[in-house]
């Protein structure tokens, strides 16, 4: 079965098509499933879509669909990568929990011995909002700690501010969607314990940055971990950039390297699947939007 791959056609993916039984062929009327690799061209793969009705299945690069909001509701079967990249984001998520208990982003700047301060992860309290694969890795990973960990699903974000206040350390790996865009805004981080940490590795406008940063500089949460934000990238002398207690990365949790052997192993086992009539991997749903 012919399958093309879109707009970028790396050797590793096309690799993954023969693997999976599929055969890489150029976009045309014969084709009826498209990989596409670039996340940053919703508007081309409207377009491609527009032009190509004849297609059956679309592959989406990343786990987060948010790009391809208007798109996703049209008459291909849309499947995504959620789940391929858990480990390592969830691993960076552990990272920046560690740091920021050890006061990392201070320490590193350190040009004398000054106060002794540690917070411990063992046995602290968690709350991951979201229930996919990078929000169970992370917990996987925090069972050596003793952490009592609290999962809210998309269905358990009424228990947000009843579940706030207990955490020692927040873990936001949620989709972004209509009911989690600026969920973590000024209200949600006054219920914060002004001892917790708040880390976000899911999408940027989860969290409302102006609150975020009152939040930060005012105390009303110890510090935060982000390797999303909102804008992003986050543009130099944005004032989180010195907001006290605060780790940046640019979006880096999983490489470059990983990204393309997870989704090229994603794109094996769903090009298997579409071509035997098996059960595909990160079907998207329309309803939800993830």
């Amino acid at each position: 079965m012919k399958i093309a791959i879109e707009p970028n056609a790396r050797l590793e993916f096309e690799k993954a098509v023969l693997a999976g039984g599929g055969e890489p062929a150029p976009l045309s009327e014969g084709v009826k499933a498209l990989i596409w690799t670039d996340y940053s061209q919703p508007k081309l793969l409207r377009k491609t879509l527009a032009e190509n009705p004849q297609l059956e299945w679309v592959q989406l690069p990343f786990a987060g669909v948010d790009a391809f909001a208007d798109i996703i509701g049209l008459q291909p079967l849309f499947t995504s990568a959620k789940g391929a990249y858990s480990e390592p984001v969830a691993e960076h998520a552990l990272a920046l929990f560690l740091a920021l208990g050890r006061a990392i982003p201070e320490r590193v700047k350190a040009k004398s011995w000054g106060k002794k301060f540690a917070v411990s992860l063992y046995e602290s309290q968690v709350l991951i909002v979201g229930a996919g694969g990078i929000a169970k890795e992370a917990r996987r990973l925090l069972e050596p700690f003793g952490c009592p960990v609290t999962l809210l699903s998309s269905t358990d974000i009424a228990r947000l501010k009843d579940e706030l206040p207990k955490a020692d350390f927040v873990l936001l790996a949620c989709a972004l969607t209509e009911q989690t865009r600026g969920l973590i805004d000024s209200e949600a981080l006054s219920l914060m314990k002004n001892t917790a940490y708040l880390v976000n590795v899911a999408r940027g406008p989860v969290v409302v940055t102006a609150d975020l940063l009152v939040a930060l500089e005012q105390g009303e949460i110890a510090g935060a971990g982000l390797d999303v934000t909102d804008p992003e990238p986050l543009p130099d002398g944005h004032p989180l950039w010195d907001a006290p207690n605060v780790i940046i990365t640019p979006h880096t949790a999983d490489t470059d390297a990983q990204v393309v052997r997870m989704f090229a192993e994603r794109i094996r086992r769903n090009v298997e699947a579409f071509v035997g009539g098996g059960e595909m991997i990160g079907v998207v749903d329309k309803q939800l939007g993830y």
